[in-house]
């Protein structure tokens, strides 16, 4: 993974709309069912919000019945940080932007084969890069 990208609260909120910001920077959570992406079944890569970084691809999104994207895998396992997030009196696993650190939501051992795992991940972190359709 490249250096780390840093940047002041006050460059992030010229970036990222009020709810990205929230989400993105301040580690919140939209609610259930009112992002972009829950329900989206178009192909693509899905990007870091704040950096731009390559995320998920779609064919490794599933409909967890959660309300929020769901994946089983990362693009690359350095892609996605994961650290031990203890708020709300829960135990969770909290995952990051590897590059620019930013909340994207957390990971579940619940999720489909092949990994067992549900990154459970908010449509503000998230930006959708439609896959280019080939002409023949």
């Amino acid at each position: 993974m490249p250096d780390k990208i840093t940047k002041t609260d006050a460059e992030w909120k010229q970036q990222l709309s009020p709810e990205q910001f929230h989400v993105a920077r301040k580690a919140g959570t939209e609610p259930a069912f009112t992002g972009k992406y829950w329900d989206t079944k178009e192909k693509g890569t899905y990007n870091c919000v704040c950096c731009g970084a390559p995320l998920f691809e779609s064919e490794t999104k599933f409909n967890s019945g959660t309300g929020w994207p769901s994946f089983y895998k990362p693009v690359d396992p350095a892609a996605v940080a994961e650290h031990t997030d203890s708020t709300y009196g829960m135990q969770r696993t909290e995952a990051r932007c590897a590059k620019c650190d930013a909340h994207l939501g957390h990971v579940f051992p619940d999720g489909p084969k092949p990994t067992g795992l549900r990154y459970c991940m908010n449509s503000a972190s998230l930006d959708l890069k439609p896959e280019k359709l080939e002409k023949k």
